[in-house]
């Protein structure tokens, strides 16, 4: 939880717990309200407090320790407000311990944060200061930026109280001017610590810029006391300026905020400065009572810087009063305490109110020490105001004493030291004190000089006066219109607020829609398409019925396609484009939205025999450019069930179904067109291969032929020697030699013909059946490399085969020829780019007892590199209309893949051939229906 948090989400919170009663709201949501709450309404909060120690004693210790511990620290402020300092102290120290032992360090630092302005109330300043930094220390661990900033713009304002100088070299750079938007807990100490600086630097219209700022942000996030602060502040300023009214106005707006509470820190600081101004404006017993209630308020804060400064204002009213006896009591105890606590500027002016309250009693010689004694911490501190004012009191104790050559001599350091401020308006009184001690001296002309020149510091003092009371005016002007905006934006903050709502829900509504969009366009099944819609409008709709209407392919009539009343799917029917009764038509025939409501008299219900009765109906087109491809309609049971709202869902999910369905036809159509472009590649595979078989064949029975003739012919030629009687021996010699040849020529080619039959008889039957049985890869890949074999030498290239013998598969052997016959094809195709002498090769080995890796590899081209991620995609091809129809890679690595149970990878690299490597299984995995052709076995992109 943040330190503070802003009021309209406390406001919120607390609605939230009160909502929460019936059912007890939790202990962490009661320790949080109450949190935000210690200082915006201290009562509830304690009241909060109780409650959450009775739903934390249901807790386990563990789980709650932190929560409790949060409590201690709502106690220990509540008792640092209260001025109970003996209470506070222990209490925050205790929650300490415990966030300690808990290795909590946003606890740490909050707790610490606290026990800084406990030991600031009770004015040990040291230990201030050291917990502090141990805050700061704790909220680093804890990464929380928002607790750095505050926690440091509060040492950043304490510094700026002690020196200005100091505080600017160590802060100055750290902190930047808070943002409109910036987080008001943090703005609130920034605004605060550039107030402290501005005016203790004399920049009172900064000042009072700085603390309007300081008061908004830190009342818009419950920092009552900072705001309260930043009143009394900003009255100050206004005082300085002599606008008493206003100085009055914003000690009232403190007042109204620190009277409710009590609180002595809020309170007391508040009485004392309108006692203040009251003096200034001559209204003595005002002041008087004022300020003595203020002393009473202070009694517990007695070590405060704010009761050094009631002190010194006591004091100026005693000596404006007359009373210098007890001026020089509260002086004296006003600088006793300033010293002690390290507030050097507030001890200077206790020094100086002894030393004027000694000087109207007659002790020159103490007061001459008490005014030494300021002007040496003045200029130690660097504080040349204090110090002009110290160098004037010593003159006075010089000429009181007759020593009028000292006396002149303080006067003139103290109209030097004036004139070296810049911006500073040299006193009248000095001048004029200068003028009465030349002419002491003799030096008239000296006197007759400063004379003038106090005349003209006179003027430039009441010129002065005025300019700051229209400054202070104009600064009224600016605060009051810088109210009357943030009035104006809070109203328009709080419509915003209203309208945000609106767009909230509508958002959530948009972002359900999206998420509907893409579940409905990711479908490529109609059937699939039509429940999700369907499910979907009867969760963001009112819709008794549901029906989906899709043009014919004539164009003239509609056919119900999916029709759902009550959860009861309809039967179909089909509806004329031109009947005039049906608003399904008429919707299609002006493609536009129908919004019909049968509860108006003057509309003619419809309605479908046995159906429920609908008193109100929404039809929209379902188009796709200018394609209609049909109309879906939603129906209810009430009347006036589709305002605007409705029907802009209505009209998206409509463009929804239209997307999905055109997706679902076009994927139809690509499906089959991918199964006749499958079924064309096998039967040019097939066609190649009978192509390639026949060529083998045609060689071995040729030369058969060509023997058998030859036999015929010598044996007609013996016939005729026998039957002319001119048979000899030689010639039946050379005719059994002759015929004995050519019987082995015959023999030898029709064996080769009938092995080549028997191989390509086998493949065949593998090709078309894609029956699983056990084959030696080695004969298997030599039976596929024959069939192709013409082709590979037409080409003018060459493969080698080099399979390790013995190798049996469990397998699928025609799937297996269909993949190596791609790969084959696939090189003659790619590989060698119309150049010849390429060559081929295909190795086998085993890889353990049950794997074996296929390499096949060519020399040719290669494969460019952003071609090698696609080549097993469906359809890639860089030869399409040229033999290559995108399809051999694609059902190779699905037979390879799925019906196989392997892998298939390539290498490849521009002008270093490629290499397809297979590793298979020797045992396939069961399939229930091998499908290596299936269209939705497609490969994943690599």
């Amino acid at each position: 939880m943040q330190l503070f948090e802003r009021n309209v989400e406390v406001d919120r919170l607390a609605s939230a717990v009160e909502d929460a009663r019936a059912t007890e709201p939790t202990a962490h949501g009661l320790v949080t309200l109450a949190w935000y709450l210690r200082q915006r309404d201290n009562a509830r909060a304690t009241d909060l407090a109780s409650r959450a120690r009775e739903a934390l004693a249901a807790q386990a210790a563990d789980t709650g320790a932190s929560l409790a511990a949060r409590l201690t620290l709502v106690d220990a402020e509540t008792a640092w407000l209260r001025s109970d300092l003996e209470h506070a102290l222990p209490l925050a120290q205790g929650a300490l311990q415990t966030f300690q032992a808990l290795a909590d360090p946003i606890g740490c630092a909050d707790a610490e944060g606290l026990l800084a302005f406990i030991h600031s109330s009770a004015g040990n300043l040291p230990l201030r200061d050291a917990s502090l930094v141990a805050a700061v220390h704790h909220a680093r661990l804890g990464q929380d930026a928002q607790r750095v900033d505050y926690l440091e713009a509060n040492q950043a304002r304490f510094a700026a109280l002690s020196d200005v100088r100091q505080s600017l070299l160590q802060w100055g750079e750290r902190f930047a001017m808070p943002e409109d938007d910036a987080t008001p807990c943090v703005a609130a100490s920034v605004h605060a610590f550039f107030a402290t600086r501005d005016y203790n630097s004399g920049n009172l219209a900064g000042a009072l810029e700085q603390f309007d700022r300081a008061f908004a942000t830190a009342h818009a996030s419950g920092q009552l006391v900072t705001a309260v602060v930043a009143a009394v502040n900003a009255g100050s300023a206004y005082s300085a300026l002599n606008d008493h009214d206003a100085a009055l106005e914003w000690l009232q707006r403190g007042l109204d905020l620190a009277r409710p509470n009590g609180w002595p820190m809020a309170l007391g600081p508040c009485l004392r400065q309108m006692g203040e101004v009251m003096r200034v404006m001559g209204r003595l017993d005002t002041a008087q009572s004022l300020l003595d209630e203020a002393l009473q308020v202070f009694a517990p804060l007695r070590q405060s810087r704010s009761f050094n400064l009631l002190l010194s204002g006591l004091g100026d009213l005693a000596q404006t009063r007359g009373d210098y006896a007890r001026a020089l009591s509260l002086f004296r105890e006003q600088a006793e305490r300033a010293q002690h606590m390290a507030q050097i500027d507030r001890a200077i002016e206790g020094h100086i109110g002894i030393a004027h309250a000694l000087l109207q009693l007659g002790d020159d010689e103490n007061a001459g020490y008490e005014a030494q004694l300021a002007l040496q911490l003045s200029r130690q501190q660097g504080t040349t105001v204090l110090e002009v004012s110290a160098l004037r009191l010593l003159a006075r104790v010089h000429a009181h004493r007759g020593d009028r050559s000292r006396a002149l001599e303080r006067l003139e350091q103290a109209l030097t030291t004036a004139r070296g401020i810049g911006g500073y308006l040299v006193p009248g009184e000095l001048l004029f004190a200068l003028a009465e001690e030349y002419a002491l001296h003799g030096r008239h002309a000296d006197a007759y000089q400063m004379a003038v020149q106090a005349a003209e510091a006179r003027e430039r003092v009441l010129s002065q006066e005025a300019t700051n009371r229209a400054t202070a005016m104009q600064i009224r002007l600016d605060t009051e219109r810088s109210h009357a905006q943030m009035e104006h934006h809070r109203r328009q903050a709080e419509a915003e607020a209203r309208r945000a709502a609106v767009l909230q829900q509508s958002s959530d509504t948009l972002a359900r829609l999206g998420t509907i969009g893409q579940e409905i366009t990711s479908q490529l099944d109609k059937e699939h398409v039509f429940q999700a819609i369907e499910r979907h409008v009867h969760g963001l709709l009112d819709a008794s019925s549901f029906a989906i209407y899709l043009m014919d392919p004539d164009g003239r009539s509609l056919t119900s396609v999916y029709d759902i009343e009550e959860g009861v799917r309809l039967p179909g029917d089909r509806v004329s484009i031109d009947d005039s009764h049906s608003y399904s038509a008429r919707c299609v025939r002006e493609r536009r939205e129908l919004l019909v409501d049968f509860a108006d008299a003057a509309t003619a219900p419809n309605y479908v025999p046995g159906t429920l009765v609908t008193l109100s109906a929404l039809f929209a087109p379902l188009a796709i450019a200018d394609r209609v491809l049909g109309v879906m309609t939603i129906q209810s049971t009430r009347a006036q069930a589709y305002a605007e709202n409705e029907r802009l869902i209505f009209r998206t999910l409509c463009a929804y179904t239209a997307i999905a369905l055109d997706n679902a036809v076009a994927y139809t159509h690509l499906r089959d067109a991918k199964d006749q472009l499958v079924v064309q590649e096998k039967l040019a595979a097939l066609g190649a291969l009978v192509a390639g078989v026949a060529h083998e064949l045609n060689t071995p029975i040729g030369n058969s032929l060509l023997t058998a003739s030859t036999l015929q012919e010598n044996t007609a030629a013996l016939e005729t020697a026998v039957a002319g009687g001119t048979l000899r021996r030689s010639t039946l010699a050379d005719y059994m030699a002759s015929t004995q040849e050519g019987l082995e020529l015959v023999i030898r080619g029709l064996r080769a013909a009938g092995e080549l039959v028997q191989s390509f008889k086998q493949v065949a039957v593998d090709r078309a059946t894609e029956q699983r049985r056990h084959f030696d890869l080695l004969r298997t890949s030599l039976e596929v490399v024959a069939t192709l074999q013409r082709g590979i030498q037409k080409a003018g290239h060459r493969i080698a085969v080099d399979i390790e013998p013995g190798i049996v598969l469990d397998s699928y052997p025609g799937p297996y020829g269909q993949v190596l016959t791609n790969l084959i094809n696939n090189a003659l195709l790619h590989a060698f780019d119309g150049r010849k002498g390429g060559t081929m090769r295909l190795q086998a080995q085993r890889l353990g007892p049950a794997l074996t890796e296929i390499r096949f590899s060519d020399d040719g081209v290669g494969i460019a590199p952003e071609n090698l991620a696609r080549i097993f995609d469906p359809f890639f091809t860089t030869k399409l209309g040229r033999g290559g129809s995108g399809l051999g890679m694609s059902i190779s690595y699905n037979i390879v893949t799925s019906l196989f149970g392997g892998e298939l990878v390539v290498d490849s690299a521009l002008g270093q051939g490629t290499c397809f490597t297979l590793r298979l299984p020797l045992q396939a995995p069961e399939h229930a229906t091998p499908d290596p052709y299936a269209p939705g076995a497609e490969p994943p992109a690599i």
